[in-house]
């Protein structure tokens, strides 16, 4: 198929998405992240006319390729005489979760699905400002509509502690300190706007010893910026908590990240539902009657195969980590939220 959108995205671990989601035919399921749709074709194919499936994305072109995507899928369904599920897709983020599916009559979802990070067609887009192609502005907005601050914005507004904060804590970058020192100094005598100025001034602040392993110097701080310009730690924690809570018993939620801090937030996520007895260790008996509601699918998280890597290098980082919820998921959907 050629999408007239010009979004093709390529989804990673579609086999490992498929073996431990696998939703059945009459299941509520919710792709988060649906993007040009390469997951969601997968999951909305195993769904007949009692199922339905919701799409949610920040990005309208996005939404315009799995309006696409979604719309053939249906026809091919059809066409081999099986009926469909109904479908919807939303525009926004999934940190306002809750909001967004309170107003889609749904209940208990079966199975939700999180691929955290940038779509390679948000790479490849040089308008974006999310990799290092010459002279594209510093937006790195997800929502390029949205009024929020672009990276271009934070590198002008914020102080030198503020950015070393940033760096240091979306980027893991060692030299933070001295990057945003270095940034500081560059901005009193030109505004920095493109990624060419970006680059150029982490290049000088890193040593040039430093710079000849790891990747492209800029890495870490374009990740940094882009982290903070989207706040996608804080929207990955409540987008998480929400969908837990909108989980039927025996409903699993699956999310692949591609760097060490959304994975670890996931794991930190993931354990705080499956173990939240706070009795004293010491304690013989729990009183506290804290339930466990989730319990883990995967043990630890599932790595990208050797084949896939090889295929699509993009996909090298890609983790996923599956979770269900436990029968411990009682009252009304109401109670379910709050």
């Amino acid at each position: 198929m050629t999408l007239t959108t010009g979004y093709a995205h390529t989804p990673v671990m579609t086999a490992e998405v498929s073996e431990y989601l696998a939703p059945e035919a009459d299941h509520i399921v919710v792709d988060a992240t649906v993007g040009g749709a390469g997951h969601a074709v997968l999951l909305y194919q195993r769904l007949g006319a009692r199922g339905f499936f919701v799409g949610i994305d920040q990005d309208t072109r996005a939404l315009a390729a799995a309006e696409e995507r979604l719309a053939e899928c249906a026809d091919q369904m059809r066409a081999a005489g099986k009926e469909p599920a109904p479908y919807r897709l939303m525009k926004g983020n999934f940190r306002d979760l809750d909001r967004m599916l309170a107003g889609v009559p749904l209940g208990y979802l079966d199975r939700i699905l999180f691929d955290i990070g940038v779509s390679s067609p948000q790479l490849d887009d040089e308008s974006r400002g999310f990799s290092y192609h010459p002279g594209a502005p510093l937006d790195m907005r997800m929502d390029a509509n949205s009024e929020t601050l672009t990276a271009a914005d934070i590198l002008a507004q914020s102080t030198e502690a503020e950015l070393a904060r940033i760096l240091r804590a979306g980027g893991e970058e060692r030299w933070a300190p001295r990057i945003a020192r270095f940034v500081v100094n560059a901005r009193a005598e030109r505004p920095l706007t493109t990624s060419d100025d970006l680059v150029e001034v982490v290049k000088a602040a890193i040593p040039a010893r430093e710079r000849r392993v790891g990747g492209h110097p800029a890495r870490r701080t374009f990740q940094a910026l882009r982290i903070a310009v989207n706040d996608e730690l804080g929207a990955l924690q409540q987008g998480l908590d929400s969908a837990v809570r909108w989980l039927a018993p025996s409903g699993r939620i699956g999310v692949i990240t591609f760097h060490s801090l959304e994975d670890h937030l996931v794991k930190a996520d993931f354990a705080a539902w499956e173990d939240r007895c706070v009795c004293p260790p010491d304690l013989p008996v729990c009183a506290c009657g804290r339930l466990s509601i989730l319990r883990p699918l995967t043990r630890g998280a599932v790595r990208v195969s050797d084949p896939e890597a090889r295929e699509n290098p993009r996909a090298r980082s890609a983790r996923l980590r599956v979770a269900e919820r436990t029968e411990n998921a009682k009252g009304s959907q109401k109670e379910a939220i709050q």
